[in-house]
């Protein structure tokens, strides 16, 4: 199971991309609010327990300052993968990226584009399947299925031509 986690609801119509991928998949995930800043003690009971819950891994998004990520990786020793979310306080998004991307040496965060939910639940599977087949199975059928719409392109240009070619 992967834990979805984000400081703020309004986060949710980006962090729901992280889910609709996971659900496109057939991975389990829990789906939260967690704030580092408003609910500091609950971010650390989430952090703490999250092994013992069955978690394999986490997708902590974040706007503004983001700390959220840092923070859980700072506390779990599970793959925390990071989301920089452009937010409403945001600096053009660059606050959250940096926030995410500049971790110390010893708390690795995995950070994903901003606003990229979708790869953070993508890469999170990539993750859970290299311990299980299953996971592994539906990631391949995911990819044939993106080669596939190239190549549908491809073939497409190829018999029809570029409308726009002078």
């Amino acid at each position: 199971m992967i834990g979805i986690i984000m400081g703020s609801k309004s986060d949710l119509p980006i962090m729901s991309e992280a889910a609709n991928v996971l659900e496109e998949l057939g991975i389990q995930y829990e789906l939260t609010v967690v704030s580092a800043h408003r609910t500091p003690h609950r971010m650390v009971e989430y952090a703490e327990q999250a092994r013992s819950k069955g978690l394999k891994v986490i997708i902590a998004g974040a706007g503004g300052a983001a700390h959220l990520p840092g923070m859980v990786a700072s506390i779990t020793t599970l793959p925390v993968i990071g989301v920089p979310i452009k937010s409403s306080n945001s600096i053009d998004g660059w606050d959250s990226v940096l926030s995410i991307l500049q971790m110390p040496s010893g708390v690795p965060v995995a950070t994903v584009a901003l606003n990229g939910a979708r790869n953070a639940g993508i890469l999170a599977a990539q993750i859970i399947s290299t311990f299980d087949e299953a996971v592994a199975h539906q990631l391949q059928k995911f990819k044939n299925e993106l080669r596939d719409k190239v190549m549908e392109s491809v073939k497409d240009i190829d018999e029809n031509g570029w409308q726009g070619k002078k």
